[in-house]
Order: C-alpha cells, then structure tokens, then sequence
C-alpha cells in the first residue's frame, strides 16, 4: 500500500467493489469453460480419435458435466472477498482447497459407479486440473491489473480521532492491495502526521482536496452528528460518483466482523436491530437446509458411532459422549452432546475451561476427532430437532455466557440466532481462549447475524468442507 500523499491528481479508473466481484466471477466462468472444452476435446481423442463434434457431446456428454464451471465457482466463493482476491497466498491457497475438493468429489463419483457406467471420468479428471490451472493464471493477472496505481481506491479518512486511526490500522493490518490513502481530512488536527500519514486539509478545503488528488472515496470516522454543511458536501460528493462510506461499513468489508468498539449503545438499538430480521424465504430455506443436513448428518453418526465408541473405549473408557448444558437462540438452555475427546478424569474442569493448543486434557483419539471435527458429528441430532442449525454462532456454556455478558458490551445479541454447528466465526477463528479472542468472535457472530443469506451460507459451507478436509480443528 502506497501513501504518496504529496502527488497531484493522476489519472485512475473507477471500478466499484461490486464491480470487481462481476469482473472476478466473468473471468471464472470463462476460465472454467475452456477447461470445460479442452477436458471434452482431449476425451474425445482419447475415446474417438479425432471425433469431437456436436454428435459426440449430445451422445456421450451427460447433461450435468456442463453444470461443472458452476460447481468451481461454488468453490471458489472464499476468492469473492475482495481482499483476499488482491493477495496471491490466499488466492493459491482457495484454489488448491477447491481442487481438492473437487478431487475428492470426483474420487466419489469415480469408485460409487461401476466402469459399465457411462460417466466422462476421464473429462472430468481432465478438468480438474485444468481449470485450476486457467483460473489461478486468471487470477494473477486480476492481481497484478487491479493492484495497479490506476485502479486503486483513492481515499480520504474524514476524521484523524480515534475512529479514523481504528480504520487506518485495518486497511494495514489487513494488507489491503487495492487503498491507497491520501491522507486525513480533521478541522482541529491540520499539518499533523498520524501513523506516517498527513492530515491534508479541513472540512472547509475538501472540495479543493477531493479535486486535485482524484479522491474516489471518503471514509466517515465521525461518530457525532455532522455539521450541515459537511452533510451537504458529502451528499453532492455522492452524486458526483464519489463512494462516501462510514467507518462501520469499511470496517465491516475489510473484516467480516462488527465493530463493537466503535459503536455504543444507542447504535445497537438504532442500526444493528433493525439489519437483522430475516425474510420468511431465507427462514424457510435455512430450516429446508437444516432438515437435510440433519438427516444426513444423523445417518453418518449412525455408521461412525460403532467405529469411534470403540476406539474411545479402548483408549480411556466410558463414557462416550460427553453432555453439556448450553444456551441456544433467545437465551433457551439446551444438552449439546459430542463425542468424548478429553480424559474423562479431567472432563469436569474441561466443561468450564477453554480448550487451549496442545491441550495436555485431550487425548490421541480426541485429537483426530478434534483435527476431522468428527466429535461434533453427534450434534446432527440437535438439528434435526429444530434445537440448533446447521450455520449460526457456536453454541456457549452456560456459565460463560453469563461471565462474558458482563465483561463485553453486546454479547447476549449473539443470542438471536440458533447456534450453529459451523458459522462464520468457526471458519475465521479458532477456539477462543482470552476476553479479546471473544470479543473478536463476537463480531464475527454479529456480522452473520446482520448479514446472514443462502449466498453466505454457502460461503460458509465451502471454507467448512476446506477445514474438515484440511484436517485443521483444534
């Protein structure tokens, strides 16, 4: 990230974050559709030797193999965040997960059905490979295009208080690729340098600023009511094609999480209440999803539950299951039943105490539960009962939730929605094991819970599926 404070206004192209993720999803498909072709075309000279044609699709090509491109963009979902799509880690990373996954989709399809069954193995095999290839050399070039000086977001932060200085530290914490800051914008603080950036000007020489540094966004980090005219200019600054967002949103999009510190009471009662009623269509879908899941779910514990009762009997005794009285939507108590993985001489204190890295409680058959999270497979019956959901907040004990009310602002609001077996927290955050790890999960929780939706759902699903098989529970 650049801060080049003392340049004028050079040229840059205005590509807006929804923009972006069009652009991004554009350039997937076609990637996953040449591979599409080249895996068909390479079948067909395997199979027909030079025989690829329109006859050859329609009679060999079952009709879902050309549903494949959509099945890698549901894989690919992690990459639609726009900060990790700017870095080339997180981008190598997403895509060997989703080719794993796709992998292992394939291995099942491959041994499920005999080879009398005409299934494009070979094609799909092609492809796998392919369209990891074309998508990540796809994703290079978005990278090292839209990182460019001219595409980068030029922004102001409106306020050099404790706000503006809280978003600073995001955007480089977050190691955001596509910010470029020209500086502060504050009435009381002018020709300061906060953090190695300059407090350019006051709110009465922002049109001035705005215009000779090509300014593309302005970042709010006001918490108090804004002076009319400052109001005013914001609006028509709006109008003119200038993004004007307030510190919560951009904290927001560059986290995942709510800013709990940034916020008070009167903001939670005004703002977050009012985001986090669910429409009847989204209810009904999740609680469909939920049902499946859980008759799934339940199916898969049946056949386990001989396999790793024995192997937790041999190991350190009865019993099994370990039970624990936990709070669930709106504050109802209920019994969340898993797989034991601790010894059962210490279960007691393990039922109020954090589970901790290279916990010395757990044991050789809890730390494979743990790492697959096959331990939590019992909790498919809490949600064919309607007790729990497949996504939502991490169920906590009772005792904490108590302890953790009086210790951090908002956190019964988690509360709202059923616990979840997986959620946005789990897939972002370990364990938590100290006050300011639970504070951070809370803001992951409340961020589900404002903007929670079948797409995020899915999103959630496929980082889960990429833990569970990266074998990187705790």
């Amino acid at each position: 990230m650049q801060t080049d404070h003392l340049s004028q206004k050079s040229s840059f192209i205005r590509v807006r974050p929804r923009q972006r993720i069009q652009i991004l999803l554009a350039g997937d498909l076609l990637c996953a559709g040449f591979a599409l072709f080249v895996a068909l075309y390479i079948w067909a000279l395997q199979d027909e030797w030079l025989s690829f044609s329109a006859e050859f699709i329609r009679t060999r090509t079952p009709l879902w193999y050309f549903f494949l491109p959509l099945i890698w963009v549901f894989l690919l979902l992690e990459l639609y965040d726009l900060r990790k799509a700017s870095q080339k880690r997180d981008t190598l990373r997403a895509t060997l997960m989703a080719a794993f996954i796709a992998l292992v989709l394939y291995l099942f399809v491959y041994f499920l059905f005999d080879e009398n069954t005409p299934l494009p193995r070979l094609a799909i095999g092609i492809f796998i490979p392919m369209v990891a290839l074309f998508t990540f050399a796809w994703r290079l070039l978005y990278i090292s295009v839209f990182t460019a000086r001219p595409f980068l977001r030029r922004i102001l932060i409106l306020g050099a208080g404790k706000t503006g200085r809280s978003i600073l530290e995001i955007i480089r914490r977050t190691r955001t690729e596509v910010f470029h800051i020209i500086g502060f914008i504050d009435d009381k603080k002018q020709n300061e340098l906060i953090e190695g950036i300059p407090v350019v000007g006051n709110r009465h020489s922002l049109e001035d600023i705005v215009g000779r540094f090509g300014v593309t966004d302005i970042i709010c980090a006001i918490n108090k009511n804004l002076p009319p005219d400052l109001l005013e200019k914001l609006t028509q600054f709006e109008e003119n094609g200038i993004e004007v967002t307030t510190a919560s949103q951009v904290y927001e999009e560059l986290t995942g999480r709510i800013p709990i510190h940034l916020h008070d009471t009167e903001w939670l009662i005004r703002t977050f209440y009012s985001d986090v009623h669910s429409t009847s269509s989204y209810i009904l879908s999740k609680r469909v999803i939920d049902f499946f899941a859980g008759v799934a779910g339940t199916i898969g514990f049946i056949l386990l539950l001989p396999i790793i009762s024995l192997a937790i009997v041999v190991e350190s005794g009865f019993p099994i299951f370990i039970k624990q009285e936990r709070v669930g939507k709106n504050g109802q108590p209920y019994t969340l039943i898993k797989f034991r993985s601790m010894y059962q001489a210490k279960e007691k204190s393990a039922q109020i105490q954090p589970t901790l890295m290279h916990d010395q409680r757990i044991t050789l058959v809890g730390k494979v539960l743990r790492k697959s999270h096959l331990d939590e497979i019992p909790q498919f019956l809490a949600i064919l009962q309607g007790k729990m959901s497949l996504i939502g907040p991490r169920a906590e004990i009772t005792s904490l939730v108590s302890h953790f009310q009086k210790e951090i602002p908002f956190y019964r609001a988690r509360l709202l929605a059923k616990p979840g077996l997986t959620g946005w927290a789990q897939v972002h955050q370990s364990y938590a094991a100290t006050v300011e790890e639970t504070v951070e999960k809370l803001e992951y929780d409340l961020f589900y819970i404002k903007h929670r939706s079948l797409l995020l759902d899915m999103q959630i699903i496929v980082r889960s599926i990429s833990q569970v098989l990266g074998l990187r529970g705790r």
